[in-house]
């Protein structure tokens, strides 16, 4: 193959020459946006490796979280326990690696909840309008009128009070109760999220539908007789997904934190199963004496609540279309 001369490269016409450039989508470029933020990409990676041990937590802890030895307790870290044991003699390890199970199960089966109630009561309040939006934004304006913390121990002492009494085997209430009682009080948990924590999602997928509903593209939806089922679901939910989960990602920490206070007020995860808040209320009486109890559960608390926090912080970012 001969070089091309310089005469030659003047004579080709620039018009024949097409450039051939990458098409990124949306979503592959904001991917590739939160990579480059080194903050947001340290936490992600800080919580993989959480999700990891969550994971594959019975596969690499030493001992069982509930097995007690008489004859260890509340040792200091050594080589027989990596962070040392409590005062029933448990391997403080073994039940923090399963206190990260519990944290990520509420945070995923939390937003998850949180999500698909907010998401279509904000899409339907937003586009129909009228006496639908009445109803809706009543009852959210009710709730946003009690304060968070204490409408949650006022529901999860009713529910907790009705389950314990519910006595007759095959009734409802019986299932609700071995339901709870297998999944160390998870149940409870969602069930208080679902009743108060959507509010937030459904106001923040009202304001976006409120501000989509009358573009062009909806208005030319509309105008070729499409159903509202169908604009909801392919051309109005798919543009307001990106602050759907720019709230997500920021709503985790809070389901983290919320958790955590419940356990910590004896009103969250049950024992045996351990919590990271329950750890920290059982190991806050002898902090002086054996501060390896509440540092180590108080330290992954911190390191995965600012880990979220950070990668939402690096989320809002990559999504926001005017970001370069």
């Amino acid at each position: 193959m001969t070089d091309i001369t310089g005469r030659q490269a003047r004579a080709i016409d620039p018009l024949r020459i097409t450039f051939v450039r990458e098409s990124r989508s949306l979503w592959r470029d904001s991917w590739r946006r939160l990579l480059r933020n080194r903050a947001a990409a340290f936490a992600l990676a800080v919580i993989v490796i959480f999700g990891l041990m969550a994971v594959v937590g019975p596969f690499i802890t030493p001992y069982s979280y509930e097995k007690q030895n008489l004859d260890h307790i509340t040792e200091s870290p050594s080589w027989d326990y990596v962070m040392g044991t409590d005062q029933l003699g448990r391997d403080l390890f073994s039940r923090l690696i399963y206190g990260s199970r519990v944290s990520f199960a509420v945070a995923i089966g939390a937003e998850i909840v949180i999500i698909g109630i907010g998401v279509p009561l904000g899409l339907i309040s937003g586009y129909f309008g009228g006496r639908v939006d009445t109803l809706i934004t009543r009852v959210i304006d009710i709730l946003y009128a009690f304060p968070n913390l204490l409408l949650t121990i006022l529901i999860i002492s009713y529910l907790r009070a009705n389950l314990s009494a519910a006595v007759d085997e095959g009734s409802s209430l019986w299932l609700w109760k071995q339901l709870d009682k297998s999944s160390g009080g998870l149940i409870a948990v969602f069930i208080v999220m679902a009743l108060t924590y959507w509010i937030g999602v459904a106001r923040l997928v009202r304001g976006q539908v409120l501000s989509l509903k009358e573009k062009e593209f909806i208005e030319a939806a509309r105008g070729i007789g499409l159903p509202a089922s169908r604009i909801l679901r392919v051309h109005l939910f798919p543009n307001i997904l990106a602050p759907v989960i720019v709230a997500a990602a920021f709503g985790i920490p809070g389901a983290i934190m919320l958790e955590a206070g419940l356990s910590y007020l004896g009103l969250g995860i049950q024992p045996p199963l351990p919590s990271w808040g329950g750890m920290i209320a059982e190991g806050l009486p002898v902090m002086r004496s054996y501060p390896h109890l509440i540092v180590f559960p108080a330290l992954a608390l911190s390191i995965l609540l600012l880990a979220f926090t950070y990668l939402g912080d690096g989320l809002r970012d990559a999504l926001d279309p005017l970001m370069k």
